[in-house]
């Protein structure tokens, strides 16, 4: 499987990287918060680690750590826009359950 983004997801990333002036892609991983467990890290990579797992989708780069990937494998992640809102959505299909919040989420 793989982790990829819509074009909405892509464009956005495109978007700010440009604006930044520098970086390779998307990183994205799990750390352990919340109530239900899990919940998402993301944030605009500098670097690839050796360790790292590196998709493309769309032209973006979207990058995993080896450990966060057994929770993130085969997830999609859209760019929304919701009345005065928008942000990044995980559309996972490891995630068994999340709380109530919508913050974090268990597998």
């Amino acid at each position: 499987m793989a982790i990829t983004l819509t074009e909405s997801a892509a464009g956005r990333v495109r978007d700010f990287l440009a604006r930044r002036g520098k970086g390779e892609g998307l990183r994205l991983g799990i750390r352990t918060s919340g109530c239900s467990g899990k919940a998402y890290v993301i944030e605009y990579a500098d670097h690839i680690k050796p360790d790292d797992q590196v998709y493309e989708s769309h032209g973006v780069k979207v990058i995993v750590d080896t450990k966060s990937l057994v929770y993130l494998d085969g997830t999609e992640v859209d760019f929304v826009r919701e009345g005065v809102n928008e942000g990044f959505k995980f559309n996972n299909p490891n995630v068994k359950d999340s709380c109530g919040c919508g913050e974090s989420f268990n597998v």
